[in-house]
């Protein structure tokens, strides 16, 4: 009975005028206000603001120009072996010599530069054509070092000219020494394939394990120069107590142009 006289006094005032209207707590009010200004800020940071951002990947420190694969113009016995690994070698110098069906031969390396692997050894068979020692480019002793980073392709329309650059070098331990600190050169816009890169850096295997994700783009990075034992800058003071030599392998983390967060959200 209770509830049918309260429906009957809501039916002759449905609208309920006669009662305060209730309005927000103040609890409320300070809760939306926050919100606003939270969204407010977040929109301005979108498209004003900057988000850094990096992308790893592995490198090795040559001298430039890259290396050249020797291979021997003659088919026959490897008798004398006239060339040291590690060695820097003119134009023209004498790397084997080759007993032939017409006699002995010399192979002799085709440009300047500095015996990074010999394949060839006394008494061994070879053919035509084969590979006989990889050479790098190297002209003087005072010509520079340079790290070769092979970066995903899809990384490297976004690499800015001299972007800095930190590797790790395999050969420092990075806890005591730091990383080497380096800048974008250039950026090759050609993807590398193996075979590419074997003949830049005279070593197939090399070629394989860089692209073994794809095929990378290649990027030569100047090292900062620094009045450091080995001539170099490194993260720390001092870096390490000794110089690099080429081909020494390192893992690198190249910058990347900065991206606004607004640009996520456009086509």
């Amino acid at each position: 009975m209770q509830f049918r006289q309260q429906a009957l006094a809501k039916l002759q005032s449905p609208e309920e005028l006669d009662l305060p209207v209730r309005l927000a707590r103040p609890q409320g009010w300070l809760a939306l206000s926050v919100t606003l200004v939270v969204l407010a800020a977040a929109a301005v940071w979108a498209v004003t603001g900057s988000v850094a951002s990096t992308v790893g990947a592995p490198a090795i420190l040559t001298h430039g120009q890259g290396s050249y694969i020797l291979q021997s113009p003659v088919a026959g016995q490897v008798t004398a072996v006239l060339a040291r690994q590690g060695e820097r070698l003119p134009a023209a110098a004498p790397v084997l010599k080759v007993r032939t069906s017409k006699g002995d031969s010399v192979v002799r390396t085709v440009a300047p530069g500095r015996v990074t692997m010999l394949a060839a050894t006394i008494g061994q068979i070879i053919g035509t054509g084969a590979n006989v020692a990889a050479v790098e480019k190297v002209a003087r002793a005072s010509d520079p070092l340079y790290a070769t980073v092979y970066v995903p392709a899809g990384n490297a329309a976004a690499i800015p000219a001299k972007a800095p650059v930190d590797l790790t070098v395999s050969s420092v331990p990075t806890q005591e020494y730091g990383v080497l600190r380096g800048h974008v050169k250039s950026v090759d816009r050609t993807a590398q394939s193996a075979q590419s890169i074997a003949a830049f850096l005279g070593d197939s295997q090399l070629g394989e394990q860089f692209t073994r994700e794809g095929r990378p783009v290649a990027v030569l990075v100047t090292l900062d120069r620094s009045a450091t034992k080995s001539g170099l800058s490194w993260s720390t003071s001092g870096g390490p107590p000794f110089g690099l030599d080429s081909m020494t392998l390192a893992s690198a983390s190249v910058k990347l142009a900065d991206q606004r967060p607004v640009d996520w959200l456009l086509p």
